[in-house]
């Protein structure tokens, strides 16, 4: 619950990541065209992709990365044309997240999931009078493109070049496909209780519990699983500290735009290591990035953010306790002797 794993070239993974999301938002800001920050920010995220791997293994992961992240983005954009209402996002954000899993399953994506992407539809199609979809679409390519190339520039250094070989991609085998649509329908359950429980109590940004709810679903064994839960909610709450003392005074966008690159930096510094000081950055990053191309009430972004964390949260451990209980149930009828303490002689030490 508080151990921080050993660094492993974290600082490289953060400045390209602090400079692919800073250099379009300035550029967005010099042409005033902040209003398109939104799709500058998501497409961003295609950094985070193959973080530590060889240069030719990350270049085909971030193009696979970035094509989805562009697909969601557009849907996104197409959506918020429709003028949805609070339960329409719900419902394009519970197929977005079956999808995005899908997705980064069969795609071999690292991080797994459809955190991100669920994240970056919701928030996108909940968002009206967009620019044209082309001029949205052209600040995500141009972003990604640039994402991509910083993912390459070690390359330029000779001592940080790796091999120019073509990773291998094994087959999927039988389990590893049913894992993958399994993973696929309980992020689309999660995120679906989680939106509408939002919904039905009327809370504001619904999505962010859709978000939440998945978190708890990324990792390994039922204890890594609820710690990962409760970092959310902790990281979180102090996360939304440090955004009312950023938010509040009442920051230029020039100034926002430095701070949200800096949040993105520690972000990656962090997010591998210790999951609850990641989301003390990472809520202020998430929060600064949408009042920085839609300004609106910050104090009620805040509670927002806190009431929808803590309900997504819960939802995600839920599904964790009941899938664990029912797997131990599952093999306690398959193995009853196990149960009973009655182990075949072959088992026994």
């Amino acid at each position: 619950m508080f151990r921080i794993a050993p660094a492993n070239n974290d600082h490289q993974v953060a400045v390209r990541c602090g400079l692919g999301v800073g250099i379009p938002l300035l550029l967005l800001l010099a042409f005033g065209r902040i209003d398109l920050a939104i799709f500058a920010t998501f497409g961003a995220f295609t950094g985070i992709y193959g973080r530590n791997e060889p240069h030719r293994q990350r270049f085909g992961h971030q193009l696979r990365a970035g094509a989805l992240m562009l697909a969601v983005i557009t849907a996104g954009a197409l959506t918020s044309r429709l003028e949805p209402d609070a339960w329409g996002i719900v419902l394009g954000t519970t197929a977005v997240a079956g999808l995005g899993t899908l997705g980064t399953g069969f795609w071999r994506l690292r991080p797994t999931g459809s955190l991100f992407h669920i994240f970056a539809y919701a928030a996108i199609s909940s968002v009206p009078n967009q620019p044209p979809v082309w001029q949205a679409l052209l600040v995500a390519v141009g972003t990604v493109s640039f994402s991509v190339l910083l993912g390459l520039s070690g390359r330029l250094h000779s001592a940080h070049r790796t091999p120019w070989v073509k990773p291998e991609r094994p087959r999927f085998t039988a389990a590893q496909r049913r894992t993958v649509w399994i993973d696929a329908g309980l992020y689309a359950i999660a995120a679906a209780v989680a939106g509408s429980i939002a919904t039905l109590m009327g809370i504001g940004h619904n999505y962010w519990a859709m978000v939440a709810a998945t978190v708890p679903l990324v990792g390994v064994g039922v204890r890594h699983r609820l710690y990962r839960g409760l970092h959310r909610i902790l990281g979180t709450f102090a996360g939304l500290v440090l955004t009312a003392l950023i938010l509040l005074p009442g920051l230029e966008p020039w100034q926002m735009v430095v701070v949200i690159a800096l949040l993105q930096f520690g972000a990656e510094m962090l997010v591998v290591r210790q999951y609850a000081l990641a989301q003390v950055v990472v809520t202020p990053l998430a929060l600064v990035s949408t009042e920085l191309a839609h300004p609106s009430n910050s104090a009620l972004l805040i509670k927002d953010r806190a009431v929808e964390t803590v309900i997504g949260a819960a939802v995600g451990m839920v599904m964790v306790l009941i899938i664990h209980l029912h797997s131990r149930r599952t093999r306690r009828r398959a193995h009853p002797e196990a149960a009973s303490g009655q182990l075949p002689s072959a088992s026994r030490p």
